[in-house]
């Protein structure tokens, strides 16, 4: 059986907001969303669209993305993709030569490591 990504999104938004040290009347003053509905949200009762989700990530100042994922609106990115997917397309581009794909890819491979 699959997880519900309403309750696995609600848990998760309660979780961050007890993080925030927020109570739901704030969360609600901040995000101009109605306490009740936050509540039936975290409760698992109703999905929330993404706009709701962008104004409640906003107001928890987290990231929209990271909700888009718990609430199964976006795939996550797994581990190391994003990683790759820089070294590529540094390797990919046209516009540079390769002694500027080297530079690249070195200062990159400066701040993350091999």
């Amino acid at each position: 059986m699959s997880p519900n990504p309403v309750s696995d999104v609600g848990s998760y938004l309660k979780e961050q907001r007890q993080q925030a040290q927020l109570s739901l009347r704030q969360l609600a003053e901040r995000t101009g969303i109605s306490n009740p509905y936050l509540s039936q949200i975290e409760r698992g009762l109703k999905r929330p669209s993404a706009e709701i989700l962008q104004a409640i990530a906003k107001g928890l100042r987290i990231s929209a993305e990271q909700l888009y994922v718990q609430a199964g609106i976006l795939d996550a990115v797994p581990d190391g993709a994003t990683e790759l997917d820089v070294r590529r397309a540094i390797k990919a581009d046209p516009r540079l030569t390769d002694r500027q794909r080297k530079a690249l890819l070195d200062v990159y491979e400066s701040f993350v490591g091999d």
